[in-house]
């Protein structure tokens, strides 16, 4: 987010002299291919070539050798998760279909409800009237939504949120929570920034993260979460979820440091990854705990690097998972 905007059996064959030698040359070889076919399922192959998808502990603890093991796991698992629209980071293979969004029978979220809203939408830049219309956050007007921002290469802010909200999106649901996206490329623009914040209250939501990436100057470097100010004005009235909010956003950094190795932004937050702000509708018109987290910036080469690697999405995806797990289990 910038903040300046934008079967059949064969038939049978007639007797002959060979049958026996042939039948006793098969006895031979089945052995030897069900030795080949066990090897090969010991090793993880599933029948197409690629592995099973990596699980993720909610629960695991810190340590300095976590983001490199981190690492090695989002790598593994980097197939898994996208939808087939997802096709933009340099890295990335055509991933499998998502599942559809359900109410998992099992798991320590069973009965939790989290909406994740993927900041933009890849169509607002073809809706610019429209997104550009103000509405009322409380504590004034602001545009509806914005473009986002980008890498200095194109890839855009909208399409990184939707993919990591989509590998959250699974991560969250094996958890056995009910998930919800605000958007899912699925609407022409928006939703504007007033119903973003309506789906979550309407949802009910336990948690809801908002996802983006900054637009700030070449070597501002590292993520942060933007956490909701106590306003009561106007629309506005975050007095009873800005507690919470601070609690997900605080288990959110920490679970992120950890996961991916990323470093607090060194250009706001004062190191500490955490950034509170009045001026942001998304929090302002929440009734439900609700952040924002900056995954990194856009503009700097070295963070663009992470941002545009489908691995990395993995880890962060991972990351603010864990945060949301803990913060939901207490």
């Amino acid at each position: 987010m910038s903040y300046t905007g934008p079967g059949f059996d064969p038939p049978h064959p007639r007797r002959s002299r060979l049958r026996r030698p042939l039948i006793v040359a098969v006895a031979a070889l089945v052995p030897g291919a069900l030795a080949g076919w066990l090897l090969y399922a010991a090793v993880g192959g599933d029948g197409d070539g690629r592995r099973a998808t990596v699980s993720s502990s909610a629960s695991a603890p810190a340590s300095a050798s976590a983001p490199a093991s981190a690492s090695a796991s989002a790598s593994a698992s980097a197939s898994a998760g996208r939808s087939p629209r997802e096709t933009d980071g340099p890295d990335d293979q055509k991933p499998p279909s998502p599942a559809p969004t359900t109410r998992s029978a099992s798991g320590p979220l069973k009965g939790k409800v989290v909406v994740i809203d993927p900041g933009h939408n890849p169509g607002n830049v073809r809706h610019t009237a429209e997104i550009n219309r103000t509405v009322d956050i409380g504590t004034g007007a602001k545009e509806c939504d914005t473009t986002g921002t980008a890498t200095n290469d194109g890839y855009a802010e909208a399409r990184f949120t939707l993919d990591v909200s989509r590998r959250l999106r699974e991560l969250l649901e094996a958890q056995g929570a009910t998930v919800r996206l605000t958007q899912d490329d699925d609407r022409a623009y928006g939703p504007c920034i007033d119903e973003r914040a309506r789906i979550g209250n309407e949802a009910g939501a336990d948690a809801v993260v908002s996802v983006h990436a900054d637009g700030s100057g070449a070597g501002n470097r590292g993520f942060h979460v933007i956490l909701p100010a106590v306003v009561h004005q106007g629309a506005a009235d975050t007095r009873d979820i800005a507690g919470p909010s601070r609690d997900l956003g605080e288990r959110i950094a920490g679970n992120f440091v950890r996961v991916t190795g990323s470093a607090p932004a060194n250009y706001v937050g004062d190191g500490t990854g955490l950034v509170t702000r009045d001026d942001l509708g998304g929090l302002n018109l929440s009734t439900v705990p609700k952040v924002f987290i900056e995954c990194g910036n856009m503009r700097d080469s070295k963070d663009a690097a992470l941002l545009t690697s489908g691995a990395w999405r993995q880890s962060a995806a991972r990351g603010i998972s864990e945060g949301i797990v803990g913060f939901l289990r207490g």
